[in-house]
């Protein structure tokens, strides 16, 4: 690494709106209060979090570039400018860890591109949280991201990633938009195994937090909402 250069910091946030240090550790209050360049997805509540952290950081100090879906590749490779300068730069994601499901990866591998230092904080991982309370196979997961929304290519995919699971014990790990969830848990029990297993996790670290695993056959007959409630799924067939 280019000693000279400004590092890289991939800054986690919280996975709702509680306090900020009650799931994050001080170590990254302490690099917010060093910086002064951002890549964000969204600036507004970028400028909330870090006011929440760091209450009397200077707000018009801020440098903050935008990395979403309108974002050109001009603009992308311009954003770690600050760190061939001397600058160290932080990542924020929307919530949780960046580049993880998330489009801050693109920034990671332009650093590596460029020789310069990246340097991940600890923080909430919604997907590794909801593994962890799953019961399920920690040591051989995938996580697939979303399904497919057409509800036939949905039904494809969920009995593959059911065979998938079987053959290789291995955790199914994926999302879906939250105003989907009921819909995606109606797909899961009309398509899949009764003996298969499923984790719904919601909300998690947040006070209405739940997580539950059972068997598709048990969640038939449950009458939870998940509507609107940030999620993650779980399958495993043994």
């Amino acid at each position: 690494m280019a000693t000279d250069y400004g590092k890289l910091f991939l800054i986690p946030t919280r996975l709702g709106d509680n306090p900020p240090l009650e799931v994050l550790p001080i170590a990254i209050k302490k690099v917010i209060e060093e910086l002064d360049n951002y890549i964000v997805e969204n600036e507004k509540t970028a400028r909330r979090f870090i006011k929440r952290v760091t209450p009397n950081k200077s707000q018009p100090s801020l440098k903050i570039n935008v990395l979403n879906k309108y974002t050109t590749e001009e603009e992308r490779n311009s954003y770690l400018d600050p760190c061939l300068a001397g600058e160290s730069v932080g990542l924020i994601s929307e919530a949780g860890c960046p580049a993880i499901a998330d489009p801050g990866s693109d920034i990671v591998s332009l650093a590596h591109q460029l020789n310069i230092e990246v340097v991940p904080l600890v923080g909430p991982s919604s997907i590794i949280l909801a593994l962890m309370a799953s019961g399920m196979n920690g040591q051989s997961f995938t996580f697939n991201g979303y399904l497919p929304i057409e509800r036939n290519e949905r039904k494809i995919k969920l009995k593959q990633l059911e065979r998938f699971s079987q053959e290789n014990n291995q955790a199914q790990i994926f999302i879906e938009t939250p105003y989907r969830n009921m819909k995606m848990l109606e797909d899961i029990t009309k398509y899949l195994n009764n003996t298969t297993r499923v984790c719904i996790a919601c909300d998690l670290t947040l006070p209405t937090q739940s997580i539950k695993t059972q068997t598709i056959e048990n969640w038939k007959l449950s009458n939870e909402d998940f509507h609107k409630r940030p999620a993650i799924f779980i399958i495993q067939r043994d």
